[in-house]
Order: structure tokens, then sequence, then C-alpha cells
């Protein structure tokens, strides 16, 4: 442990690790004795809801005619996911878009060329519990949704899970700080100052690509083995303890 000379223990202590969030300015004096401490940790819990990304690509020969193919297929997997027991509040539109198609590479023919004058994309979250995440990529591939089946796991009670990593983190730092103190020859205070970093929304992966001799091998092909992941909520906090 490192030794502190006792008149640094008399002065004013302020201690900062990496990864300091916003916070107020502890002013430094004889008369505001302090310890400033930034510290992480996280919670867990298997995750409860599955949001599911459900989207289709098609491609056509004009805008006409892609649009309506397009509108055909929307209507066909939202009438899959329905036939699920998917209720409206658990559908929600992510994207959609028709525009020209100019991406070829070299080896398309000019006949593959013509086929492929524009492209229609739509996609939907749909989030179900982890259980029926199988059964509505199985359905929505079945009407046509060709590029589903990216999952972010979610927890209901995400507030909570956050607020118990906080509350990890607040533990680490008072142990720091207590160990600081031990260093310096002081007792350890009074917390005087909290204050917390928002965690980053996840970011969704890069669903599957199902073609269409996939979809055409079976009518009812198995479902796919699905298990929920541990959700992690990872906080930051920010802590000035007072040292006496």
């Amino acid at each position: 442990m490192i030794r502190y000379s006792s008149a640094i223990a008399r002065l004013a202590v302020t201690i900062f690790f990496t990864g300091i969030v916003s916070a107020q300015t502890i002013q430094i004096s004889n008369a505001n004795k302090t310890i400033a401490i930034t510290a992480t940790d996280e919670a867990t819990e298997t995750a409860d809801l599955a949001a599911v990304t459900i989207g289709f690509e098609i491609f056509g020969p004009d805008s006409d005619s892609t649009y309506a193919d397009g509108g055909h297929i929307s209507q066909a997997v939202l009438a899959a996911l329905h036939q699920q027991g998917v209720a409206n509040k658990s559908i929600e539109s992510a994207n959609q878009g028709l525009e020209r198609y100019n991406d070829f590479n070299q080896k398309d023919t000019p006949a593959e060329r013509a086929r492929k004058q524009f492209v229609m994309r739509q996609s939907w979250t749909v989030t179900v519990p982890p259980q029926k995440a199988a059964e509505v990529i199985r359905a929505a591939v079945a009407a046509g949704a060709n590029q589903s089946g990216a999952i972010v796991w979610r927890v209901a009670d995400r507030k909570a899970l956050q607020a118990r990593a906080a509350a990890a983190a607040l533990v680490k730092a008072r142990a720091i700080a207590a160990q600081m103190a031990d260093g310096l020859h002081v007792k350890l205070g009074d917390l005087l100052y909290a204050s917390n970093q928002a965690p980053e929304s996840p970011r969704l992966p890069r669903p599957l690509i199902f073609s269409a001799a996939v979809k055409a091998a079976s009518p009812a092909p198995p479902l796919l083995a699905i298990n929920p992941q541990t959700v992690r909520e990872e906080a930051t906090v920010y802590a000035v303890f007072a040292i006496e």
C-alpha cells in the first residue's frame, strides 16, 4: 500500500480515475477535504424479451411492379405474425423504402440487370417472449421475410437492472475511497455527491438472410434453436466522499 505523508493527508485530496463523467466542481481547500472516485460495475439478468428483426428485400424491373410485390409480402408477413399471436403493439416499423438499384457486379448478365432495376426493403422489430422467437422467425420467413432473425435481448424492467448496476458501482467506489483513506491515515466520511453515466442503447445485430430456395425447400422447416442471452447493464458512477 502506498503511504502518504501526514502533511499531504491534511490537505484536500481529490483522486481521479479514467472515465470520469461530467460532475460538479469540487473546491479544494482545508475546509473541504474530499476523495473523488469514478468506478464502473455491472448487473446481469437472463433476458425475458426478444426484439426480433423481421424484414424482406425484393427486386423488380420497374417501380410499380416492385412496389406491388412488396406490398403483398408486407401484408403476408403481418398476417403471419398475427397468426402467431403477436399483437400490433409488439410490432414496430423499423424502415421501408423503394429505390432504383445500382449495386450491380460485373458477373450480372444484362437479363439479370433488367430484372433488378428497383429494390424494395421493409423491416419491423417484433418483441416477443424468448420462447416465441423461433416460431415468429419461421412464420415470417415462410411468408417472404427473407432478411430476418437478428435479435436484441432485453429485460422488461431495464430501469431496475440499471439501478442494480449503479448501486454496485457505488459500493465499489466507496471501497476504493476507503482504501485510499487508509493510505492517507484519515477516516472516510459521508458521501457528498454522486452521478452516473447514462448507458448506451444496444446496437441491432445484422439479420439472417434466407434465400427463396431455402424457403421453398420445406413448407414447415424445423424451428431454430434459440436460447435467451444474459443481459448486462453497466454503470459508471462519480462519487465524492468527505474525509475526516
